[in-house]
């Protein structure tokens, strides 16, 4: 169903209606990137209180991503049958509760279980806000604008949480779980009032009850597979055991999606070249982020004794860039397209990963560090925008939640993935000598690896510029709308 609000999003200036819509959607996936990062400084002081062991730890962070990473491809395809602005303010209102829980706790395993009752509702809200945007904004350059505004607040969110955290577990760690709650629950009261209303889908041909089953089982064995291959052995049984059932899993989702009527996941929408570079170049790019940013927090505070706060600092320049860009990056998606943006960007990260490597055990801020992080923020501010609108052009309205499900759970298991394979790679390369100069050498192999991922990335994407589109072809932005030329067509593209 197309949204009331598209005939309003065709008009060059936006009404405040559309504005707080945006605003609305904005605020939930700010929240998401603010608790992810929010929560890694205050795991020291998590622990102390608790009493709980590095290994409990661990699971503070992974219980969030396995809820996430696991249930995105069914939190999608609910938003499309179920309605998406029922979907995204429900799951709202569970992560408000989620959030005041895990601050009021006073045990691990009650913590744990917070963490991934609130990662569950954003595996809902992330997919149905991006589906309510692209059914609101006609495809284009207002679409353009839309998606480059709300994924700049990941950036921004994701950077903040980090300053935050700094400065709020001073206090102490409980505010950085409570703090999402009130902006959640005003999100949650301004979404009720200014949200489009969205039908259930009619014509579905039934629920793909196995099909969600299965899905959701292979995604949260996955996730939870290689989250913990790195403390149980990448080669012990167990491991390589539930490898195996993951691949068995997905071989029964994928034989259930081709016989089913109303699919979880439509197989046929990965035949695009565009749509498997999105979500390739989705894993790759967050992949090797998260990696770096692992590996770079270490190197600053464990192995130069930077503060949590000061750590904090050297990442703002990024995000900062990022937020500054915000309401430019969708005219520039205009002119140049996304098939040429994005291996741009890729290219700015593999230049920053590169540079990075230098560093040493004297390092000069404004030589390394802060050049770095200025090239990761223009490239997140080219990227994350650019395989958004990549992956959601051309889709119909209805399919439009289960590909931002699809998108979503491509960038978290993209991380979960990638990240894991870094730290074995520096736990292999680390030696029973702990003076810094060799602990430093074992990050630089960890960076390597993380270099490695971005160019992949990077040939991965830039096998788009080779394409080429007749410029007359057009698609169908709504159903009951007129034909429009598609966006990526509407720019020549060059080899």
């Amino acid at each position: 169903m197309t949204s009331p609000l598209t005939n309003s999003a065709a008009q060059e200036r936006w009404t405040p209606r559309l504005w707080g819509t945006l605003l609305v959607l904005c605020a939930a996936m700010f929240l998401d990137a603010l608790d992810v990062s929010m929560v890694g400084v205050a795991l020291p002081s998590i622990g102390s209180e608790l009493d709980l062991s590095t290994s409990a730890l661990q699971w503070v962070v992974s219980g969030y991503i396995l809820g996430y990473g696991g249930l995105l491809l069914l939190g999608g395809r609910t938003a499309d049958l179920l309605g998406r602005r029922q979907v995204f303010l429900v799951a709202l209102a569970v992560f408000a509760l989620a959030s005041l829980l895990g601050g009021l706790v006073d045990s691990g395993p009650l913590l744990i279980a917070s963490r991934f009752i609130k990662g569950l509702s954003a595996a809902f809200t992330a997919p149905a806000g991006l589906s309510i945007i692209t059914t609101t904004f006609a495809e284009g350059p207002l679409r353009n604008r839309a998606l480059s505004i709300y994924t700049t607040c990941a950036a921004t969110g994701f950077s903040m949480g980090l300053v935050l955290s700094g400065l709020l577990t001073e206090a102490s760690w409980r505010l950085t779980m409570l703090l999402p709650a009130p902006i959640a629950i005003i999100a949650l009261i301004a979404g009720l009032k200014l949200l489009p209303h969205s039908e259930r889908e009619k014509d579905h041909n039934g629920y793909d009850i196995p099909g969600a089953i299965i899905g959701t089982a292979s995604m949260l064995l996955l996730v939870f597979t290689v989250v913990q291959a790195p403390e149980v052995g990448w080669a012990s049984a167990r491991t390589l055991l539930s490898f195996l059932a993951v691949a068995v899993l997905l071989a029964v989702f994928v034989r259930i999606e081709q016989r089913s009527a109303g699919p979880l996941v439509r197989l046929g929408v990965l035949r695009s070249g565009n749509q498997i570079r999105a979500q390739l170049g989705a894993m790759t790019f967050f992949g090797s982020y998260i990696g770096f940013q692992f590996l770079a927090t270490l190197y600053l505070q464990s192995l130069l004794g930077w503060s949590a706060l000061e750590t904090a600092l050297a990442f703002l320049p990024a995000g900062a860039l990022v937020a500054l860009s915000a309401t430019k990056m969708g005219a520039v998606v205009d002119r140049f397209g996304t098939r040429r943006l994005i291996p741009v960007g890729f290219a700015s990260m593999v230049i920053a990963y590169a540079l990075f490597l230098n560093i040493d055990l004297n390092p000069v801020y404004a030589a390394v560090i802060l050049p770095t992080m200025l090239l990761i923020g223009a490239a997140c501010a080219l990227v994350f925008p650019s395989l958004n609108i990549q992956a959601t052009n051309g889709v119909d309205d209805h399919e439009q939640g289960m590909v931002s499900g699809l998108l979503n759970t491509s960038v978290q298991v993209g991380g979960a993935i990638f990240l894991a394979i870094v730290t074995a790679v520096v736990t292999a390369s680390a030696s029973d000598d702990a003076s810094p100069q060799a602990v430093l050498d074992s990050y630089r192999t960890g960076l390597i690896v993380v270099t490695a991922i971005a160019v992949l990335g990077l040939l991965i994407t830039a096998t788009g510029l080779r394409t080429r589109r007749a410029p007359q072809q057009t698609v169908l932005v709504a159903k009951s709308g007129p034909v429009e030329e598609e966006q990526e067509q509407r720019v020549p593209v060059r080899d």
